[in-house]
């Protein structure tokens, strides 16, 4: 199964944000940065494996059991922490468009340089950290379209939201950044078993075919 209930996942999503003067913010700072980190019912493709496609989608309701208790911002999910909600810099919660992110980056001197950052353009979208519950997952395979579309219905924990490196386009290919203990490549082997074994029921209906013919042949001429 490409994603595992219990393990950490990571998503990279939607960008994080400067938000200038005339606009409300939720932190009275001079270092407000907000953005999402997931958008509600908004596919995006996890990754792509041959000619098949996984599709993921994040469910409105996906949240509402969360642990969201103390949620740290990071850079690429690592190091030093730049905002947290205990110490009332960081807000993290899901509204109607999915999981939204503000933070006052004016504590430290870090969390400044992260701000510099971001406002220069160098750090442009963000990801979060979290686990799946063990009943958070709904699949359907497409075959005629070599698609699998997954939706995250309960999520379980979110432990961190982050800026990253790496951007990715969300109106073309949102992907993983990465899934924690091998999940990608153990969702590649079951997917390649899959394909064998279809390729095989393919054959062997195949010889069943020729069977049947040679056995109508060998009949008309009789």
């Amino acid at each position: 199964m490409p994603q595992l209930p219990g393990e950490r996942q990571y998503r990279s999503m939607m960008p994080l944000a400067i938000v200038g003067e005339g606009v409300s913010k939720r932190f009275d700072t001079d270092y407000y940065v907000e953005g999402y980190a997931s958008t509600f019912n908004d596919p995006y493709t996890l990754y792509k494996y041959g000619d098949w496609e996984y599709v993921e989608i994040i469910d409105p309701d996906a949240f509402r059991d969360a642990d969201m208790s103390d949620i740290i911002m990071q850079f690429d999910h690592q190091g030093k922490v730049y905002a947290r909600m205990s110490n009332h810099t960081l807000i993290v919660e899901p509204d109607q468009h999915g999981l939204f992110v503000a933070a006052d980056l004016g504590k430290t001197t870090n969390s400044r340089m992260m701000w510099e950052d971001i406002d220069a353009g160098l750090v442009t979208r963000m990801s979060w950290g979290f686990t799946i519950a063990p009943d958070g997952l709904s699949y359907v395979d497409d075959e005629s379209e070599h698609r699998t579309t997954a939706t995250i219905t309960r999520v379980e924990k979110v432990f961190d939201v982050s800026a990253v490196s790496l951007p990715a386009d969300p109106n073309t290919e949102i992907s993983a950044r990465s899934l924690y203990d091998g999940a990608i490549e153990r969702v590649q082997e079951e997917r390649l078993l899959r394909e064998t074994a279809q390729r095989e029921r393919e054959m062997a209906r195949s010889r069943l075919a020729l069977r049947a013919r040679a056995v109508n042949v060998r009949n008309s001429n009789r």
